[in-house]
């Protein structure tokens, strides 16, 4: 029964990280070095992703009657848990762009939004651009066209003159005309 109670309370941690995550990615880390572990915490934590290492048995545990609990077949070897509660995408975009330059980290799993993916499924979501980006793709878009507009106004104020060419223009083919018209009289 000791064991059982000291095993107790990472259970519950790892059920209060799950609790309201949008996210929760199985990667495999073995192979990685210190300096690259290092980077790749360093890199998940400033996207606010939780990222921890814990005994296959405790998530299993913990995971039971969630909608994480697909995960349970993932939970062989050493294994870390990326968990986000802020953005859905995060931990797969972070581990498949580190993956890139640290080949011995592999992405085997994650439940995003409810859904199970495995490993190529997690490979589309990491390709899903953050919401910022989105935003700011959204936002560019809109102003896009006011842009131009601003810009063809701010052109044809600029010429200032248009309207004058346009007026005299006229002027101009008038007077050829009223020449054509006196020759032919004498």
């Amino acid at each position: 029964m000791a064991k059982v109670e000291l095993k107790q309370p990472i259970v519950q941690e790892i059920s209060e990280n799950i609790k309201d995550a949008q996210s929760v990615v199985v990667v495999n880390y073995l192979g990685l070095t210190v300096a690259e572990d290092t980077e790749l915490r360093k890199q998940l934590r400033e996207a606010g992703v939780v990222y921890k290492v814990y005994k296959n048995t405790l998530v299993n545990f913990a995971i039971k009657g969630t909608e994480f609990e697909s995960l349970a077949d993932c939970l062989e070897g050493p294994n870390a848990f990326a968990i986000s509660t802020t953005d859905a995408t995060a931990p797969a975009r972070i581990l498949a762009k580190f993956a890139k330059t640290a080949p011995a980290l592999e992405i085997k799993a994650g439940v995003v939004e409810g859904t199970f993916y495995d490993e190529n499924g997690m490979k589309a979501i990491a390709a899903v651009p953050s919401r910022e980006e989105l935003l700011s793709k959204f936002l560019g878009s809109i102003q896009s066209p006011i842009t131009n507009f601003a810009r063809v106004l701010n052109q044809i104020a600029e010429k200032g003159g248009a309207g004058e060419a346009t007026a005299e223009a006229p002027a101009e083919e008038a007077a050829p005309v009223e020449e054509a018209a006196e020759t032919p009289a004498e």
